[in-house]
């Protein structure tokens, strides 16, 4: 490897054509040092005569301009090397020709040092301004890499802003000022506190206190600000540290205004609210004219058709006949029943949850032919009305997927009436199936029950977490605060 580097290293200098002109040289200025017979024009020979210097000298000066020349071609090295050429090509007239070997001697070692001097010297000259033109066209770099920032800083559409370690304001975007209502002057003479609301700076100290130990923090997350006219924003906030000489010194902050995408969900929210009360309301109607009404006047049919068959006057036929259609009246009545406390379970009103569960567990397994067990974590508790109806809708769906889609033989409810939260698992040993990435794309994906549920916990403040896997059954979990 390194006989082929220098061998690409020779090529390469002697490819080039400082080379032979350095070479041309030598071999010319050699040849004239070594015949007498060579005598210079007179101008230059009146010239060397004034200067003081004799004619070799003269010419070993020459021997000193060409190892300068090499070296400023080729770095230290070319005029080293040319420099003990040159030496060669001097030493047999200054030490066995010249009548003043002494003098010769000292001219010849005066150029071979003088030579790789002023070599170095011009080397380390070349690299300073090689080093000041590349920190030259760094800073212009920089100039333009900060000019170039400064543009997208000022006109990013997310509001930007970086504050000391203490809060106070030191850099603001105009999308800062758009959205807070503060001018820039303003801005950069307050508080971070000034904005945000007591509740909120309990957050914010969280995440300073995170960054400042390097700990993990979920970004972006959201804030309230108060903005100068006392209006309130929401705002998806990404923060981080701005380090000097490796030293935090400042939080930037990083603000996307989604007020109106809070206010439309909020409205959403409201909107899906009232819908899913209506259909409870309705619900709870259609279940109660089905029980006061519909199963009522089927009982009075049912009883009538009994009358009616165990009169003696009628046929065998007859009767049989009879018979058989009280049997359907009364499967009716069992089917009407059950759609009846589906709609609206009359548990659930008086007694709570838990019974509701009990209730629906049992009815489902009579009908399923699925196993399935009720346990019960914590001490039981009252929630509202609302969070017990869609803890029960959740539950009520989950065992209706199981049943349905799942081929399940086994299913269990968990209810945990822990001392922060409320939690309510279902799980099976179904067939399973594949989760999509994310959860809002259950509707998508044909997953409506699924997506119903989802819909549901959002209502209370719940979170639903979906596990399954094909062949590993299912779990659905919806938590919420206690």
């Amino acid at each position: 490897m390194a006989q082929y580097s220098l061998k690409s290293w020779l090529k390469r200098i002697v490819g080039r054509p400082g080379f032979w002109f350095i070479f041309g040289l030598l071999l010319l200025i050699t040849l004239i040092h070594y015949r007498e017979a060579q005598e210079y024009p007179g101008v230059l020979a009146r010239m060397i005569s004034d200067l003081g210097l004799s004619r070799h000298s003269f010419e070993r000066i020459f021997y000193l301009a060409i190892v300068v020349w090499a070296g400023f071609l080729y770095g230290w090295i070319g005029a080293f090397i040319t420099s003990l050429i040159a030496l060669a090509c001097m030493f047999p007239r200054a030490v066995f020709i010249s009548p003043t070997p002494l003098d010769a001697t000292f001219e010849m070692s005066a150029v071979f040092i003088i030579g790789n001097v002023l070599a170095i010297s011009f080397a380390s000259l070349r690299k300073e301004r090689d080093y000041r033109m590349r920190l030259e066209a760094t800073h212009q770099e920089l100039q333009i890499s900060e000019q170039r920032y400064r543009q997208l800083f000022e006109n990013a559409h997310d509001a930007i802003w970086l504050h000391d370690l203490d809060g106070n304001i030191t850099v603001v975007n105009k999308a800062a000022e758009k959205l807070t209502g503060y001018s820039t002057e303003e801005l950069t003479k307050m508080n971070v506190r000034s904005f945000l609301y007591d509740e909120n700076l309990k957050l914010a100290g969280q995440i300073r206190h995170k960054l400042l130990a390097n700990e993990p923090i979920e970004q972006p997350y959201e804030q309230r600000l108060k903005r100068k006219d006392g209006s309130e924003a929401f705002v998806q906030l990404a923060t981080s540290l701005v380090f000097s000489n490796g030293t935090p010194a400042a939080f930037q902050h990083i603000a996307r205004d989604i007020t109106e995408q809070k206010r439309m969900q909020e409205n959403l929210r409201h909107y899906l609210t009232q819908v899913t009360k209506g259909q409870e309301e309705e619900r709870r109607r259609i279940s109660h004219e089905l029980h006061d009404e519909t199963i009522q006047a089927l009982v009075v049919l049912s009883r009538s058709l009994d009358t009616l068959a165990s009169k003696e006057k009628l046929s065998k036929k007859h009767r049989s006949r009879l018979e058989e259609l009280w049997q359907q009246t009364n499967g009716i009545i069992q089917g009407v029943r059950r759609l009846s406390q589906d709609l609206r379970p009359a548990a659930l009103d008086r007694l709570g949850l838990l019974p509701a569960l009990e209730w629906l567990a049992s009815d489902v397994a009579s009908y399923s032919g699925i196993e399935i067990k009720v346990n019960l974590l914590g001490k039981e508790r009252r929630l509202s009305t609302d969070v017990e109806l869609v803890l029960f809708r959740i539950a009520q769906e989950s065992l209706r997927n199981a049943w349905k889609h799942s081929g399940a033989t086994k299913a269990e409810i968990t209810i945990d009436f822990g001392n922060s939260t409320t939690r309510i698992t279902v799980c099976d040993n179904g067939k399973g199936f594949k989760i999509p990435e994310k959860i809002g794309n259950l509707a998508r994906d044909g997953k409506l029950g699924l997506a119903g549920m989802q819909e549901r916990s959002q209502l209370i403040g719940g979170k639903l977490t979906v596990q399954s896997e094909p062949g590993k059954g299912s779990r659905i979990t919806i938590e919420l605060p206690a």
